[in-house]
């Protein structure tokens, strides 16, 4: 008897508990996925997704990057990872200035400063690596560069977390989502406002003050909402991100002990460990991206005007492009292939740099706040989020 067809669903409870067993099917059995029901296609292996990811001229951004924005076809919020070229050029060439490497080394004292502030006050024999640490610090780096004041940072969290939660089977947005849209929007929006009446030294003050050629290559400035799509996804893309890296690396560790004592005894590694696990459990899924016209990629064709699913963290474990790529291996030959778990392409991650920066420092001070520690493996929480997978909940107890 023949075995049941590899069926993808971005929101079953199936997919949000274990992505990897179906990527590894998808990759096998259907290479170029199609869905019928809910008229989509789905790339898995790393050469279809990298090459898609590098045409942007075949697959746009412009219609959103989730299978409900993109299947709606309302224009998305002006924001810069729903632009294609030229648009996105001028908006990357300017945002690029806030991400330099300089940029990013000034923000090195502010990161230590939370990591050892939030470790201090977190109990060893009750240790939530989420809830009590890579939840609240991560936030705090990016809305305290961005200009948001203190005593709103930690809710800019709780908005993001709101906003990506999917119920299972849910596909578009419902009344939570929208509201926590709404509040964050609407929060942003009044900081602009205020920020142009009172600048600071801050990346809201620098958009404002900002130029960028338009269509006929005079130079405008950004407008209000434009500042505010902008300072709202930084918040979102800054603080998720390592949030679930850092959660999932704590349980990866767990799972994979003669990989943490690697670190243990050579902290060298660190930076190589931060590669491998954006590798192996990098947080974002996938990208969804628009098929202006009929397509050719290493798997067959994609037809015109269809969402196509770009699964990078498929991609990223595809045994035809790494070497036993499903094993984790803080050691591997990283040359091999591209790591596509901070995306590839124009619209690669704009706060790489920051990203790889915060989970190394977060590292380090782990090794040494639990250099052996257990995971309550019965404890572990998944987000159940559009695109985004790690935890809500890692709960650890400190060894002595």
């Amino acid at each position: 008897m023949a075995a049941p067809k590899v069926v993808f669903s971005p929101v079953s409870p199936e997919y949000f508990e274990n992505p990897y067993e179906v990527y590894a099917r998808m990759r096998d059995e259907a290479p170029l996925y199609y869905d019928e029901e809910e008229d989509f296609y789905a790339l898995t292996r790393h050469e279809d997704v990298a090459a898609a990811f590098k045409d942007h001229e075949s697959f746009s951004s412009a219609r959103g990057c989730d299978l409900g924005m993109v299947r709606s076809g309302e224009v998305p919020q002006k924001s810069i990872i729903f632009m294609d070229p030229p648009d996105h050029r001028h908006m990357r060439s300017l945002l690029n200035k806030a991400f330099t490497p300089r940029a990013i080394q000034s923000q090195r004292e502010t990161v230590v400063e939370l990591i050892e502030h939030y470790l201090s006050k977190a109990d060893p024999d009750n240790f939530d690596v989420v809830q009590d640490f890579s939840g609240p610090f991560p936030v705090e780096v990016i809305t305290r560069m961005a200009g948001v004041p203190e005593e709103f940072r930690q809710q800019v969290r709780h908005w993001i977390d709101k906003s990506l939660h999917r119920k299972p089977g849910q596909i578009d947005l419902d009344d939570d989502n929208m509201q926590a849209n709404i509040d964050s929007g609407m929060y942003y929006y009044g900081l602009v406002v205020e920020r142009r009446q009172n600048p600071q030294d801050d990346m809201i003050s620098r958009l404002i003050a900002a130029e960028i050629p338009d269509e006929h290559g005079n130079l405008r400035k950004l407008d209000d909402i434009e500042i505010t799509g902008f300072t709202t996804l930084l918040g979102g893309a800054g603080a998720e991100t390592v949030t679930k890296l850092v959660g999932s690396a704590m349980v990866v560790f767990a799972q994979h002990p003669d990989q943490w004592q690697k670190l243990l005894d050579d902290r060298s590694k660190i930076p190589a460990a931060v590669e491998e696990l954006l590798r192996y459990v990098g947080p974002v899924q996938y990208n969804v991206r628009y098929s202006v016209k009929d397509v050719e990629v290493p798997s067959g064709v994609i037809p015109a005007h269809k969402p196509v699913f770009l699964m990078g963290a498929s991609a990223n474990r595809d045994p035809r492009a790494f070497t036993d790529g499903e094993t984790f291996d803080i050691d591997r030959d990283r040359s091999e292939a591209q790591n596509l778990g901070l995306g590839y392409g124009i619209h690669s991650c704009l706060g790489a740099a920051l990203a790889r920066m915060e989970s190394a420092i977060a590292l380090e001070y782990l090794l040494d706040f639990m250099p052996r520690y257990e995971v309550d493996f019965a404890g572990l929480q998944r987000v159940n989020m559009q695109n985004v997978a790690g935890y809500h909940h890692v709960p650890v107890k400190v060894l002595k």
